[in-house]
């Protein structure tokens, strides 16, 4: 098994107590009601057959519902990528962070987790809670098409090209990214923390993405300079 070069200590380095901050003043936020007509509208867009979410980020290793099944998948045509720049959760306006989504282009392996039918509804309506806050951000709620072990299927899944979002750039340079990774951290955590988790959770899996692998090498360089510079400041006081 690979050993990634980004480790918990590390990730440690990356984390301090940061009070929520309010996200881009530009977007059109959700009321509570708008999460029912959203969720309604997935629901509706819905196509037949078991109710199927594809996990490729944090999903991962923090889905909120258990799954009562759980495949390898393939999503051809999207490719993971940090391109979207974030002002809250896992950074702030000072230091803004970045969070995957789907781009075009490429493949995408992750999980094909199976939801339970009996409370989809309630399921999907947490789902959006958790990954959409505005009605820029719903337009990435896509079905999209899988190749998995147990054959083709249709999955929800968020983030898939959000180009209505003023902060989403793909292809990104990796270099930027790794700045931003290691140094932003916001109320829910570090970006090196989400990029730490997601890669070790593909790795367990048997799923290298060699982009991600290159990044965590890049990040974990970066929080590695960081520190040894603020070491040498604090040996010459």
């Amino acid at each position: 098994m690979r050993v990634m070069r980004l480790t918990p200590e590390l990730v440690a380095r990356c984390h301090r107590d940061v009070p929520e901050t309010k996200g881009d003043p530009a977007h059109d936020y959700f009321e509570d009601a708008d999460y029912d007509r959203a969720t309604a509208a997935v629901l509706a867009a819905r196509p037949e057959g078991p109710l199927w979410l594809f996990a490729y980020g944090s999903l991962l290793w923090r889905p909120e519902f258990e799954s009562i099944e759980a495949h390898r998948a393939v999503a051809y045509g999207w490719q993971r990528g940090f391109s979207m720049q974030i002002l809250s959760h896992r950074g702030t306006p000072e230091q803004p962070g970045y969070m995957m989504c789907l781009d075009q282009g490429g493949e995408c392996e992750g999980l094909a987790l199976r939801l339970r039918e009996a409370d989809a509804t309630a399921q999907i309506r947490t789902l959006l809670y958790r990954e959409i806050g505005s009605h820029e951000a719903l337009d990435s709620v896509r079905w999209i098409e899988l190749n998995s072990t147990t054959g083709p299927l249709r999955a929800l899944t968020f983030y898939a090209r959000p180009d209505r979002l003023p902060l989403y750039q793909p292809n990104r340079p990796l270099d930027e990214i790794a700045h931003g990774l290691a140094r932003a951290c916001g109320h829910w955590g570090s970006g090196a923390a989400y990029l730490y988790n997601t890669v070790s959770h593909l790795e367990e899996l048997g799923i290298h993405d060699p982009r991600l692998w290159e990044l965590q090498e890049r990040v974990a360089a970066e929080i590695e300079r960081i520190h040894a510079g603020q070491a040498a400041g604090d040996a010459g006081r």
